[in-house]
């Protein structure tokens, strides 16, 4: 696997850092996570359970070694930083200056492995105005304007049903991290990187700040391209109060549809760009497609090209046969779900590793490997407690 014998230490908790050792884990990498007295990881406990974990902990933790350390001791710091010696790739999620509080920050790990990659996951980054106010996703994403786009039909803010930002700061930080390994092969000296939730969410707008940069004005939600301005990308309830969606624009599509329909006339609204004048093409629509069921209208578009795709719950998206076929939905021993690794390599592809371990499983093993004896571990677990779990 692309990733075989790099090593991983992970402090961070909750999504954004876990959900890029994850991937990383998925193909090959060994990911050490760092978990703090008492309770753990978080997200053991967020969320329904199955077979004795959280179905959160399994899409997040699935495959990695358990490490568990007081950081607030010196043992456990010392712990830390031996195992970041052996380690490539050292990743941290907390607020800034915790890490360097606990002893642990990128000074003290990179004087003892100058060649680590050394990642900082936070809400808004080492600087700035905002760095130590604390946050998690809804935060960032109302800051970065997201929240903003995201309205009800009373033109209200809704909340955001996905992480966005967490999630784009996973895939970010990977980015970077891969980028400063591949850097490393020729230097031989790793690297620090600062990477902000805020930053991330924002970075993620391109295709709406068109008249937010030309006109100086933020946009509006109901007439934008994508937002709902555009009767061939939108959303229409059906007959038995399903969904459906128009997920294309291009022309060639609307001349396609309109022609099937019969309505031709229609086209030149589309011809104008998205916007208020295409609001008789979407109260036509709306009309429309509220006259058959959803299935009627699968029926009914099969074959025809045009950017057609009726709209799943998660249920069904996990049964899907596309979703089945691509791999994103596995099975482990016990029958229970997991979500599949979306990078596909044609040479050696992901094999993730769907075993989830206890707080500590590893910790006899680590530290034999880094040189304590038995008396020396039995003196480790006598830190763990008195100590509570670190916060973010």
């Amino acid at each position: 696997m692309k990733l075989e014998g790099l090593r991983v230490v992970d402090l961070s908790q909750f999504l954004p850092g876990p959900q890029l050792t994850l991937m990383m884990a998925d193909h090959g990498a060994e990911v050490i996570k760092i978990e703090p007295p008492g309770e753990g990881e978080p997200g053991r406990y967020i969320g329904p359970s199955e077979g004795g974990h959280t179905v959160f902990f399994r899409n997040t933790q699935r495959g990695k070694k358990s490490f568990c350390v007081n950081l607030k001791s010196d043992q456990g710091r010392e712990a830390v930083l031996r195992l970041a010696e052996t380690a490539d790739v050292f990743i941290e999620a907390f607020r800034p200056g915790v890490v360097d509080r606990l002893g642990v920050g990128y000074v003290a790990v990179s004087a003892r492995n100058p060649r680590i990659v050394y990642c900082s996951i936070s809400a808004f980054g080492q600087s700035g105005p905002y760095r130590e106010q604390p946050a998690h996703d809804l935060a960032t994403e109302a800051l970065s304007g997201i929240v903003s786009l995201n309205q009800g039909n009373d033109g209200e803010p809704v909340m955001p049903h996905v992480p966005v930002a967490d999630i784009t700061a996973s895939l970010h930080a990977l980015s970077g991290v891969l980028m400063a390994l591949l850097r490393r092969e020729k230097t031989g000296r790793g690297d620090y990187l600062d990477v902000a939730m805020l930053d991330s969410a924002i970075a993620w707008t391109p295709n709406i700040t068109g008249s937010t940069f030309a006109n100086k004005t933020p946009p509006k939600p109901r007439e934008e391209r994508s937002l709902g301005g555009s009767a061939f990308y939108n959303i229409y309830r059906t007959k038995d109060g399903r969904h459906v969606v128009l997920g294309a624009q291009e022309l060639k599509f609307v001349r396609k549809l309109l022609g099937e329909l019969g309505r031709l006339d229609f086209v030149e609204l589309c011809e104008r760009g998205p916007g208020a004048h295409q609001a008789p093409l979407i109260a036509y629509l709306r009309e429309l497609f509220a006259t058959r069921t959803r299935a009627e209208w699968i029926d009914w578009f099969r074959g025809k090209e045009v950017g057609f795709a009726w709209v799943n719950d998660l249920r069904e998206a996990f049964d899907d046969p596309q979703i089945r076929a691509r791999g994103m939905r596995l099975l482990d021993d016990e029958g229970h779900e997991h979500i599949g690794p979306p990078v596909k390599f044609l040479h050696e592809p992901a094999a993730p590793r769907l075993s989830l371990p206890a707080i500590g499983e590893h910790n006899a093993e680590i530290l034999r490997e880094l040189g304590y004896d038995d008396a020396a571990i039995a003196a480790f677990a006598e830190t763990l407690k008195s100590g509570g779990p670190t916060h973010r």
